[in-house]
């Protein structure tokens, strides 16, 4: 296929692209960089089958040739890059997925939106089913994350209905994994480089809120699945294995040896005390489960920034050619 991929230079949209790729897809990686960075696809660069193009789809934008499916992963997505672009973030839900479902309108393709399981908000009914609608402050400080995303659902289902685009929305739960951004405010990149720098690991509140953490190799599974399906969703990708925060914590300093103290501070408003999803559904549509434990993955992502590290220092002591 050729695949259009908004936000192709993010953390989940650079394995997407190195995951289409790999597979003989031809991928067009469209980002604006304010979350990501070229960095995360430099390596897809010397690739044909490869395009990098900057661009911001909350303008009006097109691509030329064929389009087969467009994965419409684009949007700030940890509390830090949403509450310093809260206007940016209302507008990539909004306007950005409108220009991407035109897009793949236009060329009959398959479009994939990359919602999230904050949609869910502060959960009342746990674990949580595509089903249930959510409990979500739509005036709170997470709203414009929350509410660009159940928007773009919406969106993207009108177009469904009133004019047969072929769509297809997934609900991601927390992700992590290589390229992560060390200080991006998740709760796992957050622990990784505390540990790795022996500074304390900062817990919001007593630790017994949980979470529940997919690795990357694993989401990327599931967006390809939904990719290739004609399943309309809501899918929820994530896995389910539950862990309270205090369990993270005390896993990270396992995993890194790290003699780190831990911290607690005051917990955020609306921080969710409890995530998990219920995956029947990507099981019996898209025959997904997530198959990394959480020790593999985090041990993965450690070796990964670890080897990032070294190189950085190797760079570093290069004498400067003049």
């Amino acid at each position: 296929m050729r695949v259009v991929v908004t936000g192709g230079g993010g953390f989940l949209g650079s394995h997407l692209c190195e995951a289409l790729l790999y597979r003989g897809d031809t991928v067009w990686c469209l980002d604006n960089f304010s979350t990501g960075t070229p960095a995360n696809v430099t390596h897809l660069l010397p690739e044909p089958r490869f395009r990098l193009v900057s661009c911001d789809v909350t303008e009006p934008f097109e691509v030329p040739g064929p389009v087969h499916a467009v994965a419409h992963l684009a949007s700030p997505a940890s509390p830090p890059d949403y509450h310093r672009l809260p206007l940016e973030t209302l507008a990539v839900g909004s306007r950005g997925t409108d220009n991407a479902l035109r897009l793949a309108l236009h060329h009959d393709a398959r479009l994939l939106l990359a919602s999230t399981s904050e949609a869910y908000g502060d959960p009342e009914v746990h674990p949580q089913p595509e089903d249930y609608w959510g409990h979500v402050n739509p005036v709170g400080p997470r709203s414009v994350y929350d509410e660009a995303k159940r928007y773009a659902e919406a969106l993207t289902m009108a177009y469904r209905r009133s004019l047969g685009a072929n769509t297809g929305i997934v609900r991601i739960f927390n992700t992590y994994g290589p390229r992560m951004r060390p200080h991006d405010g998740r709760v796992v990149s957050t622990f990784l480089r505390q540990a790795l720098t022996g500074r304390p690991l900062t817990i919001f509140g007593d630790g017994g809120q949980t979470r529940s953490f997919c690795y990357v190799d694993d989401l990327v599974r599931g967006l390809t699945a939904m990719l290739d399906s004609c399943a309309a969703g809501p899918v929820n990708l994530g896995n389910p294995a539950e862990f309270t925060v205090r369990e993270l914590a005390d896993l990270v300093l396992q995993v890194t040896g790290s003699s780190s103290a831990v911290e607690h501070r005051p917990l955020p408003v609306d921080d969710p005390t409890r995530r998990r999803p219920v995956i029947d559904l990507a099981r019996t549509e898209l025959g997904w489960a997530p198959s990394i434990p959480l020790e593999d993955g985090l041990r993965r992502t450690v070796a990964w920034s670890r080897a990032r590290s070294r190189a950085r220092e190797v760079r570093a002591r290069e004498p400067v050619k003049v």
